[in-house]
C-alpha cells in the first residue's frame, strides 16, 4: 500500500516535471518564431522603404537628365539662332554690296549677244573699234545718237550699236542677276598662271588694267579666276558687273612677251635643236621675218627661245635678230590684226550671215590675216588666187567664241629640211621642195612667174617644177588636170594640192613639202609662205612628177 502511493507520488512529481519542461519548450519555440516574424517584418519595411527610397532617386535623377537636357536643347538652339543671325548679317551685307554695284550705274545699259559687240571709235559701223563687250557686260549710257548708244564702260569710252543693248528696269533685272565676285585687275600686264606659284612657263595669258574677272576661288596670295591664276596683290576683288576690255591694240600684242626677240631676216631665220650649225641635220623650224620669240636663255651666241609650239635656238647676231627696244619697235610696226582659230575647223561663208553657204574650212592651225570686222563677223584673207586679182570674200563668224580676233605677232612653224635619200625617185622629189624652199619670202605678183621678182601661186608652182624638166599649163585650173589624181593618205614631198573658190572652181594651188605642209605663193601681204596643207579646205591632190 506504501508501495503504491509512493509509486502515485513518484508518477505525479514525472508529470509536473514533464508539463513544466514542455511549457519551456514552447515557450522558447513561440519567442523564436515571434522574433523571426518580427526580423521579417523589419525586412519587409526595410525593403519597402529601401524601394521607395530609390524611386525619389530616380526621380531625382531624371529630373537631373532633364534639366541637363534642356540645357543642351537651349544651347543648341541658341548657337544656331546665332548661326542664323550671323548667316543673315552677311547675306544682307552680300545684298547691300551687290546693290551698289547696281546703282553705281544711274543710266544702265545691258549688253545681249552671242559672243561680243565691238565698241567703235565714232557711230559708225566702220568706225575704228576700241574696245569689246562680251555678252551680258554693262556700261553707262551718256547719250543716244540715231541707231548707236554713246557709252562709258570700265575703260572704254566709245559708241555701240543700240539694237543689242536693252535699258531701262528690264536691264537692271538682267545687270542683278549678273553681279558677281569679280577680281578687277589694278596693273597693266599681270600674267595669268596655270598654277598658283611663281614659276618658269606657267604663264598662260596676260590681264591688262582694269579687266574684270570671275572668281572662282580666293587662295593664299592668290585669287583663282576660270582661266588660271593672278596674284592678289594686282588685282580688287568685290562685288561687281562685267564691263568693255580695251583694244590695246598693238600693245597687247607685245604685251604677250616678257622677254622679246624679233626676227629681222627679210625671209625665214632657221631654229636649230641644239646652239650649232650643223646644216640642215637640226633644223627644227623657221621664223619668219618680223615673227616674234620668248627669249628663255643666252648661250654662247645664241638665243633659246619659244616662238608658238617651237623651242629651239636661233642666232644671236644682231643682223639676224632684234632685242630690247629695237625688237619693241619693229614688234609696233609689224603687229597686225588677225583672226586666231580655237577650234579644229570652222566654217567659211561668202557672207557675213548664217544663211549664206558654206564653201571652205580653216584650220586652228594658222592665224589668218583681218580685212574687216563687224558685229559677230570678220572678213579674212585666205589667198590670192590666180584666177583675178582678187579672192572671194571670206567671213568667219565669232559668235560662238570659236575665234579670238586681236593684234598679234607672226610666230615659229614647224619645219625640217628634206633629206637627201639613196632611192632616185624620193631623192629628186626632196630636192624639188628643198628648191622651192629657196624663195620663200620672196612677193607674190599676181600674174608674175618669177622666183625672185614675184610669183602668183600657179606661176610659182609651175617655175620650180620647170626647173626639173616638168612641163605644167599657166594657170592653177588647168594644172589640176595634169598628173594623176590621189588622196591626203598618199601625198608626197612635191604633189600638189588645189583649193577652189566658192563656186567651185579651182583658183589657187600649193606644193606639199611633208610634214603637213605646204609651200605656195599665198597673197600680196604674206607673199611665197609655207602654210598647213589644211589651212583651208583642199579640192583636189595630184600627182604630177611620177
Amino acid at each position: 500500500m506504501s508501495e503504491k502511493k509512493d509509486y502515485t507520488k513518484s508518477l505525479s512529481r514525472a508529470r509536473r516535471r514533464r508539463n513544466h519542461n514542455d511549457y519551456f519548450r514552447y515557450l522558447i519555440i513561440g519567442l523564436i518564431v515571434a522574433a523571426a516574424i518580427a526580423v521579417v517584418v523589419i525586412i519587409g519595411i526595410a525593403i519597402k522603404k529601401g524601394f521607395s527610397g530609390g524611386g525619389k532617386g530616380q526621380e531625382a535623377l531624371q529630373s537631373v537628365e532633364e534639366t541637363t537636357e534642356e540645357t543642351t536643347v537651349d544651347e543648341e538652339a541658341s548657337r544656331q539662332a546665332e548661326e542664323e543671325r550671323v548667316h543673315q548679317e552677311q547675306k544682307a551685307e552680300e545684298e547691300s554690296r551687290k546693290q551698289a554695284a547696281l546703282d553705281a550705274y544711274s543710266n544702265l545699259g545691258i549688253v545681249q549677244v552671242s559672243g561680243y559687240l565691238n565698241v567703235r571709235k565714232t557711230p559708225d559701223p566702220n568706225g575704228d573699234i576700241i574696245g569689246k563687250m562680251q555678252e551680258n557686260s554693262v556700261c553707262e549710257i551718256v547719250s543716244q545718237e540715231g541707231d548707236w548708244y554713246q557709252i562709258h564702260s570700265g575703260p572704254v569710252d566709245g559708241y555701240i550699236a543700240g539694237q543689242y543693248v536693252i535699258t531701262g528696269e528690264e536691264a537692271r533685272a538682267l545687270a542683278a542677276e549678273q553681279v558677281k565676285l569679280r577680281a578687277v585687275v589694278t596693273a597693266d600686264n599681270v600674267n595669268i598662271r596655270q598654277t598658283p606659284e611663281i614659276a618658269d612657263n606657267n604663264v598662260v595669258a596676260q590681264a591688262l588694267l582694269d579687266e574684270r574677272y570671275e572668281v572662282v576661288d580666293q587662295l593664299d596670295g592668290w585669287v583663282q579666276i576660270t582661266s588660271g591664276y593672278i596674284s592678289a596683290d594686282f588685282v580688287e576683288v568685290k562685288y561687281a558687273l562685267n564691263e568693255a576690255r580695251k583694244m590695246d591694240l598693238k600693245q597687247q600684242a607685245i604685251n604677250q612677251y616678257q622677254n622679246l626677240l624679233i626676227s629681222k631676216v627679210s625671209n625665214y631665220l632657221n631654229i636649230r635643236s641644239t646652239p650649232k650649225d650643223e646644216g640642215n641635220s637640226n633644223i627644227i623650224g623657221k621664223l619668219p621675218g618680223k615673227a616674234a620669240g620668248e627669249i628663255l636663255e643666252t648661250e654662247d651666241g645664241w638665243y633659246k627661245i619659244r616662238s608658238g609650239n617651237i623651242t629651239g635656238y636661233v642666232s644671236a647676231d644682231s643682223q639676224y635678230t632684234a632685242t630690247g627696244q629695237e625688237a619693241v619697235d619693229l614688234a609696233t610696226q609689224s603687229a597686225s590684226l588677225m583672226a586666231i582659230v580655237n577650234t579644229d575647223k570652222l566654217n567659211v561663208r561668202t557672207s557675213p550671215s548664217t544663211d549664206a553657204g558654206i564653201w571652205t574650212q580653216i584650220s586652228k592651225e594658222e592665224r589668218y590675216p583681218v580685212l574687216a570686222q563687224m558685229d559677230g563677223w570678220v572678213q579674212i584673207e585666205l589667198d590670192g588666187g590666180d584666177e583675178d586679182e582678187g579672192n572671194d570674200s571670206a567671213y568667219i563668224s565669232t559668235r560662238d567664241n570659236n575665234v579670238e580676233v586681236r593684234y598679234a605677232l607672226t610666230e615659229a612653224i614647224k619645219f625640217s629640211p628634206l633629206e637627201e635619200l639613196a632611192n632616185q625617185q624620193a631623192s629628186r622629189r626632196n630636192q624639188i621642195v628643198n628648191f622651192a624652199l629657196k624663195y620663200v619670202g620672196n612677193p607674190y605678183v599676181w600674174g608674175g612667174t618669177s622666183l625672185t621678182k614675184g610669183a602668183d601661186c600657179s606661176g610659182f608652182v609651175q617655175s620650180v617644177l620647170r626647173n626639173y624638166g616638168i612641163s605644167l599649163p599657166r594657170t592653177s585650173r588647168e594644172q589640176a588636170k595634169v598628173g594623176r589624181a590621189i588622196n591626203s593618205s598618199q601625198m608626197r614631198p612635191g604633189d600638189l594640192i588645189f583649193y577652189a573658190n566658192s563656186s567651185g572652181t579651182i583658183n589657187h594651188v600649193a606644193m606639199y613639202i611633208g610634214n603637213g605642209q605646204i609651200v605656195h605663193a599665198a597673197s600680196r601681204r604674206s607673199g611665197i609662205r609655207i602654210s598647213t596643207w589644211n589651212y583651208r579646205s583642199p579640192a583636189r591632190i595630184r600627182n604630177v612628177i611620177d
